[in-house]
């Protein structure tokens, strides 16, 4: 029987991880010539937000700047058309392929598939399920920040800071997502430890502002004594700020917000007194994104995990260092 990509794409989620572990041992990564120019793919997962503007923006002024050609793709949202989007790329022969995948499972297939095209894949950003593909092996390696990390400093700030408060409600990405995955369990595992905080509810707001202002107005009215609200992202946390402010309460006195990313307009929460904290989360990609693909292309050797290092904003220094907010 022949398994098209296609039939990888659109099978069940159980046959997809069973074809995708078949197919890693027949397979090893693709080298990349060296060249001058190259046409690069870059696959991403919407444009709906600041944080995605600028991760798009760094990597096409980073592709136009080198000279390379780059085939840029919007999913809007879809991990099925991302991974159309990706299946596009290996059609058109591109050289390399930058990806964030949406979510960690659904997009294996295509990683594999680009991977057998003789196509080396970066993951931005997010990663995937480390049991369906591995850095090293399916593709080259993943780019981003520790989202563990960037979760547990929100938690050590929180303790540090709670004044009292201690009723949690917390926003979450979307879910499958590995930054989402990973910052409940940062955050989770940290609060944890300490008894005197209690998360009442947990639920995808899908990183998004909208939504995750009507998750937010739908937990407080199930718990109105929450009074720390811990959001995935800014612009769950800007949602959160709306969702108080309709119910009456003032964010930042009434409840306590915390939030990931470093959105200008969530920083400028900061200094307005509405957020308490932001673990900042690099979209800047571009520069590193190339100078990694031109290190695979030269033969260096390239680490499973490149860590971005993320600023932190709180009162302290919200104002000062605004400018390196995006």
């Amino acid at each position: 029987m022949i398994i098209t990509r296609r039939k990888l794409l659109v099978g069940s989620a159980a046959g997809a991880v069973a074809l995708t572990l078949g197919s890693r041992a027949s397979a090893a990564l693709p080298p990349l010539a060296k060249k001058d120019k190259y046409k690069v793919g870059f696959a991403q997962t919407e444009s709906n937000n600041p944080w995605r503007l600028a991760e798009t923006k760094s990597m096409q002024d980073e592709a136009a700047k080198l000279g390379h050609q780059l085939v840029y793709t919007d999913a809007a949202g879809s991990s099925a058309k991302q991974a159309a989007d990706v299946n596009s790329m290996i059609a058109q022969g591109v050289d390399a392929i930058f990806l964030p995948p949406r979510e960690d499972k659904p997009l294996v297939p295509v990683i594999l598939a680009a991977r057998d095209a003789g196509i080396p894949v970066f993951l931005i950003d997010r990663d995937v399920d480390h049991t369906m593909a591995k850095p090293g092996e399916d593709y080259v390696c993943f780019i981003g920040s520790d989202f563990i990390e960037e979760a547990t400093r929100i938690g050590e700030w929180l303790v540090k800071n709670a004044n009292g408060k201690s009723k949690i409600i917390e926003l979450e990405g979307t879910t499958g997502a590995s930054a989402a995955t990973d910052r409940k369990k940062g955050f989770d595992d940290f609060i944890a430890k300490h008894s005197e905080f209690k998360i009442l509810a947990s639920q995808s707001g899908d990183f998004a502002r909208d939504k995750g202002r009507q998750v937010a107005e739908t937990l407080l009215q199930a718990h109105p004594d929450a009074d720390i609200i811990y959001a995935h992202n800014d612009e769950m946390a800007l949602g959160a700020i709306a969702a108080l402010e309709a119910a009456g309460k003032t964010p930042g006195k009434d409840v306590l917000i915390l939030s990931i990313d470093g959105e200008k307009e969530g920083v400028q929460a900061i200094i307005d007194g509405k957020i308490g904290a932001i673990c900042a989360c690099s979209p800047l990609f571009g520069p590193k994104a190339f100078a990694t693909m031109a290190d695979y292309a030269a033969g260096k050797k390239i680490p499973p995990f490149i860590k971005n290092e993320d600023a932190f904003f709180d009162a302290t220094n919200a104002k000062r260092d605004f400018a390196i907010a995006f």
